[in-house]
């Protein structure tokens, strides 16, 4: 997809003002600049703000599923469940950094269990921000849980957020730290 071309939006859309969190509905006719097209979602800037729209309002920018990149849960595969979820989790993203939340360092742990008796796991997640007052905690924090539990036998997620430790710099990996110029 070009990014460079402004879009006119095809309906009214609910989006998540950046960094606040806080919840909008951008009016069918607005123009919007694509900023960053990441994990099947979109950050645009409307009016001189931004905003993030999630994977299932994409049409709002003409834009069809099929455009969206594919998640783990889209694709039959033969890795282990702990594979798929940190696929999933590499595909959630900050909406103002086009870094996934694993090579950002936001995930501090992640544990998978299996029910005796069989049936689907339940994965608990514990991640932080980039900084405690973000306001777009919840919205990565519901896009966590959405991908992981868009996988085959997971029934159960649990993400929470903590701040101890701080996030820092020294958290990204290598290839992040390529991605944002810190290298």
């Amino acid at each position: 997809m070009d990014t460079s071309e402004p879009l006119v939006l095809k309906r009214d859309v609910k989006a998540s003002q950046v960094p606040s969190g806080m919840r909008v509905t951008l009016q069918a006719g607005e123009t919007a600049q694509v900023t960053q097209a990441l994990g099947g979602t979109y950050t645009v800037v409307v009016n001189g703000n931004m905003f993030r729209i999630a994977t299932e309002d994409v049409d709002a920018l003409g834009i069809t599923h099929a455009e969206t990149q594919a998640t783990p849960a889209a694709s039959a595969s033969a890795q282990g469940l702990e594979q798929q979820v940190w696929d999933a989790l590499r595909t959630c993203y900050d909406p103002e950094i086009p870094v996934n939340i694993v090579d950002l360092g936001l995930v501090y742990d992640c544990r998978i269990a299996s029910p005796p008796g069989g049936g689907g796991s339940r994965v608990d997640v514990k991640m932080t921000l980039t900084a405690p007052g973000c306001g777009m905690g919840p919205v990565i924090q519901q896009d966590v849980q959405t991908k992981i539990l868009s996988l085959e036998n997971v029934d159960e997620v649990n993400v929470e957020l903590v701040w101890d430790p701080p996030w820092n710099q020294a958290m990204l990996t290598d290839a992040a730290k390529l991605e944002l110029g810190l290298m």
